[in-house]
């Protein structure tokens, strides 16, 4: 169906539909983090950056607390290339064939950059944060006496905004592709974006320089990243449109020789 030709409330039902798919998906996949949130979070406790770090329970309800973040987080994980197909599928009416196909190869690789983003937090920028944090702990003479539900939180405010952060390359493609954006305006607001990611760094980071680079500069090299990528789609998509524009005139032309 043409998105031309859907009324507004041919939308609404096609959104409550891919709204409705989002939530049993998500409540299959939470059942599953149940089972995984356990062997997940003895991993992490197990991890080298954990070992050393005194962990306590200071509400009684902390060890449920953390077991059920797990379980939300995992749940959304694994829904996360669902989240993406339905998100794809309720805009592809108004795309092209070529463009559907191409749009939908966006998805994989966005699940690629989700777990990239995370893997890079964790096995990078935590354990430097950590280590930070101890040695200025031993610095002023502080024991550090860490609750298992901060510890948890403080991770997943690191590792789950560079997951999505990571995503950059994949949006700014995509809506290139819808006609959206386009390469020049991205190299035009490079230093208000600049900024901007700036700012998402130092809300993620703690307060120190090296730490805020750490961030900053892997979210630069991104922004670039995407505009090249969003020159290489800017481009692709104007060869589509010319060709589509000399097909139609060749198809004209055909009906007038008849």
């Amino acid at each position: 169906m043409d998105n031309k030709e859907m009324s507004v409330m041919d939308h609404i039902v096609e959104m409550r539909k891919r709204i409705i798919i989002l939530f049993v998906s998500f409540a299959v996949a939470f059942i599953a983090g149940f089972f995984l949130a356990t062997p997940l979070i003895t991993y992490l406790q197990a991890a080298p950056m954990a070992q050393d770090l005194p962990m306590n329970a200071f509400k009684m309800t902390d060890p449920f607390r953390v077991f059920m973040n797990f379980a939300t987080v995992i749940a959304l994980v694994i829904i996360f290339p669902v989240i993406l197909f339905q998100i794809w599928s309720f805009v592809s009416p108004g795309l092209h064939e070529n463009e559907r196909k191409a749009t939908l190869g966006y998805i994989p690789f966005a699940f690629i950059l989700f777990i990239g983003g995370v893997a890079f937090a964790y096995y990078i920028l935590f354990p430097f944060i950590i280590q930070f944090m101890g040695n200025l702990s031993a610095r002023l003479g502080i024991t550090e006496q860490y609750g298992i539900n901060e510890y948890f939180q403080f991770l997943f405010q690191i590792t789950i905004p560079m997951g999505l952060l990571f995503q950059l390359p994949v949006v700014v493609s995509f809506l290139t592709r819808l006609g959206i954006l386009t390469p020049s305006f991205l190299s035009k607001v490079r230093k208000y974006a600049y900024f901007v990611l700036l700012i998402i760094a130092g809300f993620i980071t703690p307060p120190d320089l090296v730490s805020h680079l750490m961030v900053t500069v892997p979210l630069l090299l991104l922004y670039e990243f995407s505009i090249t990528l969003s020159r290489i789609t800017h481009r692709k998509v104007l060869k589509a449109e010319k060709e589509r524009e000399e097909a139609l005139k060749r198809a004209e032309e055909n009906n007038e020789s008849l």
